[in-house]
């Protein structure tokens, strides 16, 4: 009787170890998020699954602290995801393009930072048409008439890749960096969808997206983006 006490008592311990683990991991280490929008296409797809690093923008005391700790301060071109500034409940993920003191503008389909060029045609979607206009966040003349706009202290300008079809900086301003919450590194699950709802609608729903998804795991997963690295 002993022994089973002591056993059971150590697969409790063995588990609250885990949930403690799981729970610092994943408050500061890393987190699992979910691509709910086209505002990153063509780089991040609806239905992408992800890793976020949530360590490597975290604080440090020193310098020495910064080269020897894998942390560093935000640099442009990360994928970062943050709190919205206009409803902190919910997770956006864009790319930082702005830095603290930049000024940005666009014409047309080129972006300025600090009066030079951004050269950022490896990464940024537009539409086939640049005369497109319904259903587009972003016409060609709206882009036309964007900026100058300069990034105040300790605040980010993020911008979604597909720059016709997000709803970033460019509409609600910039991200205050307490709003940070970690740099986008890996795509490790990519399920091909039509975008679904942010919340669902009881656990009826929940059971039905769960069996939707183990029905079609094998035929829409997106196999080749497996593993990918976010760049």
């Amino acid at each position: 009787m002993h022994a089973e006490k002591s056993l059971l008592r150590e697969y409790l311990e063995a588990l609250l170890i885990a949930v403690i683990f799981a729970t610092f991991a994943r408050t500061w280490v890393v987190q699992a998020f979910k691509i709910p929008s086209g505002s990153m296409e063509q780089n991040l797809l609806i239905g992408d699954h992800i890793l976020v690093n949530k360590f490597i923008y975290g604080p440090r005391a020193s310098t020495l602290e910064e080269k020897l700790l894998p942390i560093r301060k935000v640099r442009r071109g990360d994928v970062v995801v943050f709190k919205y500034p206009g409803d902190p409940t919910r997770d956006f993920i864009k790319r930082c393009m702005g830095l603290p003191g930049d000024t940005l503008k666009m014409i047309g389909r080129d972006l300025y930072i600090n009066d030079r060029l951004a050269h950022d045609s490896s990464f940024t979607y537009y539409a086939e048409d640049d005369d497109a206009g319904g259903g587009f966040l972003f016409s060609p003349r709206r882009r036309e008439n964007f900026g100058p706009k300069t990034v105040p202290l300790e605040s980010y300008f993020c911008m979604g890749d597909n720059r016709d079809n997000s709803n970033d900086s460019r509409s609600w301003g910039v991200v205050p960096e307490s709003y940070l919450k970690g740099r986008a590194f890996l795509v490790y699950w990519s399920f091909e969808s039509d975008g679904e709802p942010i919340e669902w609608s009881g656990y009826g729903e929940k059971f039905r997206q769960i069996g939707r998804v183990a029905l079609n795991f094998f035929p829409r997963t997106r196999w080749d983006r497996t593993f990918r690295i976010v760049r």
